[in-house]
């Protein structure tokens, strides 16, 4: 692993290496920082810090935890506004090597950052992903357990997604820590000690008009009160898409007044 000594865990921190292959953040890219943290905080409820990365990004925190990250690139980096999700990898180059050997794409890095390395890829179905070496969050283990985040792929056909995956991102192999695969209900279930942390499911279809209807990984935030989070997009700007259904109960895909897609849930029972 390439982790520069400032990037090395403090005692009682967690790196991407002892959780390789897992899910271990979600990150919007954004036009507009303010107007986004407005947005998110009437919907959401969420408060923001500032990072040691720059006045371009920030933290989200939901009740004091984080939850997400945003930074303000979208238009500096050339790509959609978007949330996506990060997997933890042991290292980034090799990780980019292997997506690309199976025919992904790696569209930007890896790039350094003071807590480690990141790259934006996208599997051979276009749905976009990104990977993660370094330091995670200082409450990871909070985010991972309580799941205010969890995930799910749209995909054309959710074994082909589970090999591109597993190859990449070692599910499934013999390597103590490894990510743990299964299918379940017509999906493929990711665990990591045991819990769920992302699903694979079927539906997408790559030429789709509708971006929801293209294989893409859903990104889940849990509310309380559905209805009520739906009348806030509404009243700032953005839409509600369509309603859904998941693993968890009701739910409804939406997107912010930036074209950001994201899913609404009810919390697991």
């Amino acid at each position: 692993m390439r982790q520069s000594p400032s990037a090395r865990p403090a005692e009682g921190a967690t790196s991407s290496d002892a959780v390789f292959g897992a899910p271990c953040w979600v990150s919007l890219t954004s036009r507009d920082l303010a107007a986004t943290h407005r947005f998110y905080a009437a919907v959401l409820g969420w408060t923001f810090r500032a990072t040691k990365l720059g006045g371009r990004f920030s933290v989200a925190l939901d009740d004091g935890r984080p939850v997400a990250g945003i930074g303000e690139l979208a238009s500096a980096w050339q790509v959609p506004v978007a949330w996506t999700p990060y997997f933890a990898v042991e290292d980034a180059d090799e990780t980019a090597a292997r997506i690309r050997e199976r025919s992904g794409t790696v569209a930007v890095g890896p790039i350094a950052f003071d807590s480690g390395r990141a790259a934006l890829a996208a599997d051979r179905n276009g749905a976009v992903f990104g990977i993660w070496e370094g330091l995670l969050s200082e409450s990871w283990p909070r985010w991972r357990d309580e799941q205010p985040v969890w995930l799910r792929l749209r995909t054309q056909d959710p074994f082909d997604a589970a090999i591109f995956y597993g190859g990449v991102l070692l599910w499934a192999s013999d390597r103590p820590g490894a990510c743990e695969v299964a299918y379940e209900g017509g999906e493929v279930v990711l665990r990591s000690a045991g819990r769920v942390v992302a699903r694979l499911g079927p539906g997408a279809v790559p030429a789709a008009p509708n971006p929801v209807e293209r294989p893409h990984w859903e990104v889940f935030f849990t509310v309380r009160d559905l209805p009520a989070a739906l009348r806030a997009v509404r009243g700032n700007g953005g839409d509600v898409v369509a309603r859904a259904s998941a693993p968890t109960g009701e739910s409804a895909v939406v997107r912010d007044p930036d074209g950001g897609l994201f899913t609404l849930t009810v919390p697991h029972s």
